[in-house]
């Protein structure tokens, strides 16, 4: 079955930076949409950076300017670079994989999702 496993979460100040990465395994990971999406404490998950096959991002507004979105298809690894991090950036991210070819940060588009990793900033 697909897997999606997420690291390079944990605890930083604010204003630093932290690089989180998803590998992913048994499927044709090239063809896939990739996204992220974070969940606060207490809060809903809700998409914040997403990538299709082709390359094109989209981001939530919170995380613009901030947050970038790659991937790498020859070693399927789905990146997300976080700068300037916030103390409202806290939560638990997960990286999400669907098969659509336009850029979507809606959740009940992804099929299949990681178990998360957590992200601390104080």
């Amino acid at each position: 079955h697909v897997q999606l496993v997420e690291s390079g979460g944990g605890s930083v100040q604010a204003g630093g930076s932290l690089r989180l990465s998803c590998a992913a395994s048994r499927l044709y990971y090239s063809t896939y949409c990739m996204s992220w999406s974070r969940q606060a404490p207490g809060g809903e998950r809700e998409g914040i950076a997403t990538i299709t096959s082709d390359g094109t991002t989209r981001y939530r507004d919170s995380v613009k300017g901030r947050f970038t979105i790659s991937r790498d298809n020859d070693k399927n690894i789905l990146y997300l670079q976080m700068d300037n991090l916030r103390p409202e950036d806290t939560g638990m991210y997960y990286c999400a994989a669907a098969r659509i070819g336009f850029p979507s940060l809606a959740r009940y588009l992804y099929n299949y999702w990681g178990p998360g990793t957590q992200v601390t900033v104080s």
